[in-house]
């Protein structure tokens, strides 16, 4: 989830500087103002507690992103939201890195359970006749249970 948010943020920063470049001041406002939405989530999901010293270095980052990606729309600054890019691809990178190697854990953890338990053994259900079981039962209509008087 963590690596989503990251690469959504960087996505719309490359999506405000393609703007720039095209003088879309309206595109470049609307994808530098959701950029500045992700990373105020990403920085208002931080554990402080639980987090101790990188908790605290990551606020630090996103709130220098957060003043940054003012920047971009004060004064239309490129080199403001490639500074944003350079300081988050990093990150994102980390994150990518972490669930590809969880991905990797988890498909090892189940084939270990998998292997060390036995297989069920399967037996053949047996085939049971009903009560009704001559050919004149058998083949009589049944009631569908769907009423069609009115």
């Amino acid at each position: 989830m963590v690596f989503m948010l990251f690469e959504k943020t960087l996505s719309c920063l490359q999506e405000a500087l393609r703007a720039i470049e095209d003088k879309d001041i309206q595109r470049r406002c609307n994808a530098n103002c959701k950029a500045q939405e992700l990373i105020a989530h990403l920085s208002n999901t931080l554990d402080m507690d639980q987090g101790g010293e990188i908790a605290a270095n990551l606020e630090r980052l996103y709130t220098h992103c957060m003043i940054r990606l003012i920047d971009v729309d004060r004064h239309n600054s490129a080199d403001a939201a490639n500074e944003v890019i350079r300081l988050l691809t990093p990150l994102r990178d980390s994150w990518a890195a972490l669930a590809d190697k969880s991905e990797d854990d988890m498909r090892q953890a189940i084939m270990a359970v998998q292997q060390s338990q036995p297989r069920p053994q399967t037996q053949p259900v047996p085939h049971q006749r009903s009560h009704a079981s001559t050919d004149e039962n058998q083949n009589r209509p049944r009631p569908s249970g769907l009423s069609i008087s009115a």
